[in-house]
């Protein structure tokens, strides 16, 4: 099954990209795994918050499709790490539609991408830039991947 990280706005900079990269790298010896970037939008000076959530939204459910929806959300559910581990295997087991897990644009979701989600995860308690999730989360889904395979990266 297809795993997807789906994110709103390319990532900045040059040392954030090449750690993310070699995480997805990591990942592809696990999963059929990649990260699809909705580009930004353009002229938002002359769009309201909601008019941004709004217009994003409607590219992220293009992009989604019929997949498992999941999104990374600071209203969703906190793991550890191998409590995230088995979420992850049951989502795996159970969506034969593919698996995508959305990191939205600076201002958060639509109405519209909250109703299509299938479920919520929050990363942390605290608030990070939407640039730093990305890496956040490619670690942690590589870290899930190597507890379900009982390889010696995570430490508990």
């Amino acid at each position: 099954m297809k795993t997807t990280l789906l994110v709103v706005g390319k990532t900045v900079g040059s040392e954030l990209p090449q750690m993310i990269q070699t995480y997805t790298q990591r990942l592809k010896h696990y999963i059929s795994f990649d990260i699809q970037v909705i580009p930004d939008l353009k002229n938002t000076k002359n769009l309201s918050e909601q008019q941004q959530k709004e217009q994003e939204g409607e590219l992220i459910l293009r992009a989604v499709g019929q997949s498992f929806v999941v999104l990374l959300d600071e209203h969703g559910i906190e793991y550890r790490s191998l409590a995230f581990a088995e979420q992850l295997q049951s989502w795996l087991n159970t969506s034969t539609r593919g698996l995508t897990f959305v990191i939205g644009g600076a201002y958060g979701f639509s109405p519209a991408v909250y109703n299509r989600a299938d479920a919520k995860i929050s990363l942390s308690q605290m608030t990070f830039s939407h640039q730093m999730i990305r890496l956040l989360f490619v670690e942690q889904l590589y870290r899930a991947m190597t507890i379900l395979r009982g390889e010696p990266y995570h430490h508990e």
